[in-house]
């Protein structure tokens, strides 16, 4: 038998940047951006979202590169092996210094006036990057939509810096196109088609508009007219929803101070892009059908019918004794077949198996059936 060997072939070195000195490997495709993030190097940006296709246009992730004669929005571009990247320069650092002082020209800087919902990105930034604050203010020329009567989404166009993340995601993740950048120059709007609300149009109110504006222009509007807490006094907590059996990620925005000390929950927010199953997308419900919660009518405790038909208040080890035993009762007295058990789209997927596994392996009927395949 004839020995045969594969070639020793050159083994190629993988593709890499240099980061601020750093040799970075990178994968093809991948952005500086996202080269950067991976490596833990911060680099600011208003208009990115992991779900979007880059747009640089909000300029404030402009970096240098060796060999090009401007700034590169570290977003857009892509990396190239032997590229050499500088992200803290100096001129990079008075690039950042003179946009978002521009930025600032136009763009309330009164925290109880940018800031009346989610966390102002841009204040942020501002700061962090120490912008000038003394070039002087206009008043904003954008239109708002004051006249909407859609129930949820408020548009405040004097802190919107038309980075288009709410336009983009209407369409290349909801792929409505409800809404669009209207107007030139200073003019430029958030608008939808003839000014309509946005019950007349393709919305389907998810409230995505919402989550990924980075200055809170696009912001829910009931903790804005019961005047709640900012976002940024509010504690996170992660739950799951419970409107469908998918199983989307949410965060209750809870204010410990309200209910005299019991908590309230303010608001719903999506978690991260990227960091749940659902990628930080909601629907209408998971983001704004949260009202039940401290609604008056709302069901707090198990009730079971006492000797006169009504219904009272009991603990849980009472009302499921009280219902295994019915469920007994029935089977002795009709048979097995004389169960039937229908679970709801709402519970979990682990939850349905557990109802069939009730149906089927206790009570030894296949009587068993989920609302959601009718």
């Amino acid at each position: 038998m004839i020995e045969r060997s594969e070639p020793d072939l050159p083994k190629r070195a993988p593709k890499s940047i240099e980061l601020d000195g750093r040799k970075m490997p990178f994968q093809a495709g991948e952005t500086i951006l996202e080269v950067a993030q991976r490596a833990g190097v911060e680099i600011p940006t208003l208009c990115h979202d992991p779900r979007l296709e880059p747009a640089g246009a909000c300029r404030t992730c402009l970096v240098e590169v060796e060999g090009q004669r401007r700034l590169l929005p570290a977003c857009k571009t892509p990396a190239q092996d032997g590229a050499e990247v500088r992200t803290e320069t100096e001129r990079v650092d008075r690039h950042r210094k003179t946009l978002f002082a521009l930025y600032l020209t136009d763009h309330p800087q009164d925290l109880e006036v940018a800031e009346r919902g989610a966390p102002n990105q841009l204040l942020e930034m501002a700061a962090r990057y120490e912008a000038p604050k003394d070039w002087g203010f206009m008043e904003s020329l954008r239109d708002n939509r004051d006249a909407d009567r859609n129930p949820y989404i408020h548009f405040n166009a004097d802190t919107c810096i038309s980075c288009a993340r709410c336009t983009r995601y209407c369409e290349e993740v909801e792929g409505v196109s409800a809404i669009s950048l209207a107007g030139r120059g200073a003019e430029t709007t958030i608008a939808t088609a003839d000014n309509l609300s946005l019950l007349d149009t393709t919305c389907e109110m998810c409230g995505g508009c919402v989550d990924v504006c980075p200055t809170g222009a696009m912001g829910e509007k009931l903790p804005l007219t019961r005047e709640a807490k900012p976002e940024r006094e509010l504690t996170k907590v992660r739950s799951t929803c419970n409107f469908c059996g998918v199983g989307c990620q949410l965060d209750l925005n809870v204010d410990p101070d309200a209910n005299e000390g019991r908590g309230a929950v303010v608001k719903v927010t999506s978690p991260p892009a990227g960091t749940t199953t659902n990628d930080g997308n909601l629907c209408v419900k998971g983001r704004f059908a949260y009202d039940f919660i401290h609604h008056d009518e709302r069901i707090t405790s198990p009730l079971i019918r006492n000797d006169a038909g009504e219904l009272i208040p009991t603990s849980w080890e009472n009302a499921l004794s009280v219902a295994a035993a019915g469920l007994h009762g029935v089977s002795e007295r009709h048979g097995p077949n004389g169960l039937g058990f229908v679970s709801s789209s709402r519970c979990t997927m682990e939850e349905n198996y557990l109802v069939q596994k009730l149906s089927r392996a206790v009570f030894k009927t296949n009587n068993v059936h989920q609302c959601a395949a009718t």
